[in-house]
């Protein structure tokens, strides 16, 4: 598998510090403060130093959660203080971070494939009230087809009265010339984004995302067979919204 630097530089944060600079990078554009790529902010903040605003989203997903793409285990740590929580990503590193901050059910796993039953304390298949993909990775499906395929997995292991949570920017309200990885669509309501982490001489891979409007949301949710039952835009000012699926 290529590099696994976001992972990496996840896990020595939480063992103590950065070994090497870490940056975002795209084309000659690279992000990260002092070069750490805001690791610690991204996924490391205790729930107990969070906004009002996010401690109240956490509080509201109701267990058990499968926490899709968990990096280093923020939501599910603040999650399984009231329920069941599994977790996973893609990363091996990621999950040993997490599993080292307290996570009690992390694993390795691809969301395009995930892993149910990877775990002795996990419900079966359908028996989830939340699925949290949180971070905008379903943008990584690359494709609307693909988004609404992987929705479609996703409302497959909720249950009845379950939801499936994910998160994107919307690329009505991006200014083109500040939103960092930028790449027009022609498409009403759809951008792309793509960048790499590097962490020293690690190399991560080319991350490239579809974005979606809330309104495109709402349309590959039907395909999927989801209807989109609210939308949140926690910052008036950025792009960035959270949408419940049921």
């Amino acid at each position: 598998m290529p590099d696994d630097a976001l992972g990496l530089a996840m896990l020595d944060r939480v063992r103590g510090c950065l070994r090497a600079p870490c940056v975002y990078r795209a084309g000659d554009d690279a992000r990260g403060t002092a070069g750490d790529a805001h690791i610690y902010e991204n996924y490391l903040v205790p729930s107990q130093r969070w906004p009002a605003a996010k401690r109240e989203f956490v509080d509201s997903l109701r267990t058990p959660v499968l926490d899709v793409g968990c990096g280093a285990g923020q939501h599910a740590l603040a999650g399984q203080e009231r329920g069941e929580v599994v977790a996973f990503d893609v990363s091996p590193n990621a999950v040993r971070a997490a599993r080292e901050r307290g996570v009690e059910a992390a694993v390795v796993g691809d969301m395009f494939d995930p892993p149910v039953g990877a775990s002795r304390s996990e419900p079966s298949a359908g028996g989830f009230e939340t699925v949290l993909a949180n971070g905008t990775q379903v943008g990584l499906a690359g494709s609307l087809d693909r988004l609404a395929d992987l929705l479609a997995s996703f409302a497959d292991l909720v249950s009845s009265t379950g939801e499936v949570v994910v998160d994107s920017y919307d690329p009505t309200r991006v200014d083109p010339e500040r939103f960092f990885g930028y790449r027009p669509d022609p498409r009403e309501g759809v951008a792309r984004r793509s960048f790499r982490v590097e962490y020293g001489d690690l190399r991560g891979p080319m991350l490239d995302f579809v974005l979606v409007s809330p309104a495109r949301l709402r349309a590959v949710a039907t395909e999927a067979g989801l209807d989109v039952r609210g939308v949140t835009v926690p910052n008036a000012e950025s792009s960035y919204y959270r949408a419940r699926l049921a």
